[in-house]
């Protein structure tokens, strides 16, 4: 087959193929921007419980034939707020409520999962997403919760840029650690439930931290940081789904493997790039 054919026709031919497409690089834009601040904030343990403690409440959804979505943000809600109550209740650290939750959360979801005995496709959909069969609908959803991300993120900027480095100096210029850590909590935890249906719970975790992490390595300003995970992200949606297409793998963890490798691949760059630096200087 012509490369130009089996690069273009899977997304010509295939109208499955180019909703997958448009949706991946949606919530790869999503992820990117979200995604930098975890990074930047070392939050990629709540960003990995959020993805997580959503699950009893799209269980839950399911078993009640109620929205999905819908059950994704009563599951993110009660996540974040229990790790809140927690941190103000007792003296334990901000990771221990995390993992205390994280696990609670996990745990309720699967003996929810346990209470139906037709439930295995479901939850299939609902760990590793379902990206070949999504809607246009979805990805108009996926499309609003972008431009809100991202305009959330263009609005707080500086303050989020503060936290990630400084909370102390963040609250001297007037901005409240406290409340901007909730809306960052916030957008993190929008990125994850609107992205779910498209790469799935387990997977939207990899393209949350992957590209952000990957464009750290060889950024050095946030902008630059955030315009490098989008195109890897957005890149690897389109050689995931290539992959997938032709050798009959899982899309979304296909997806996400891709991304994987290529945060190694830039490893390994830097690595060999510094001892050549070295020996030019030399």
């Amino acid at each position: 087959m012509d490369p130009v054919d089996a690069l273009v026709r899977p997304f010509a031919d295939n109208e499955f193929m180019l909703r997958a497409l448009v949706a991946g690089c949606l919530v790869a834009l999503a992820c990117a921007v979200a995604g930098t601040f975890v990074v930047l904030r070392g939050l990629a343990f709540i960003g990995d419980a959020l993805a997580h403690g959503v699950l009893p409440g799209i269980a839950g959804a399911v078993l009640l034939g109620l929205p999905t979505t819908a059950g994704a943000v009563v599951g993110a809600v009660v996540m974040i707020g229990g790790v809140n109550l927690v941190r103000r209740r007792t003296r334990l650290s901000g990771d221990t409520a995390i993992g205390l939750l994280f696990v609670g959360m996990l745990a309720l979801g699967v003996v929810l999962v346990s209470r139906s005995d037709s439930f295995s496709g479901d939850l299939t959909r609902i760990l590793f997403g379902d990206v070949l069969g999504i809607s246009w609908g979805d990805v108009w959803l996926q499309a609003a919760a972008t431009a809100a991300v991202a305009a959330l993120a263009a609005v707080c900027a500086r303050p989020f840029l503060m936290l990630a480095f400084d909370p102390a100096q963040a609250r001297v210029a007037g901005y409240p650690p406290a409340r901007y850590e909730w809306l960052l909590l916030a957008a993190v935890a929008a990125t994850v439930i609107v992205s779910f249906g498209t790469v799935g719970t387990l997977l939207v975790f990899g393209m949350l931290v992957a590209p952000p992490a990957t464009a750290a390595l060889v950024a050095r300003r946030i902008g630059a940081t955030m315009a490098g995970a989008a195109v890897i992200g957005v890149v690897s949606v389109a050689a995931g789904l290539l992959l997938s297409y032709h050798h009959d793998l899982a899309a979304g963890a296909t997806i996400v493997l891709v991304e994987v490798a290529l945060f190694f691949v830039v490893l390994a760059a830097r690595g060999l790039r510094r001892p050549a630096a070295r020996a030019a200087t030399a």
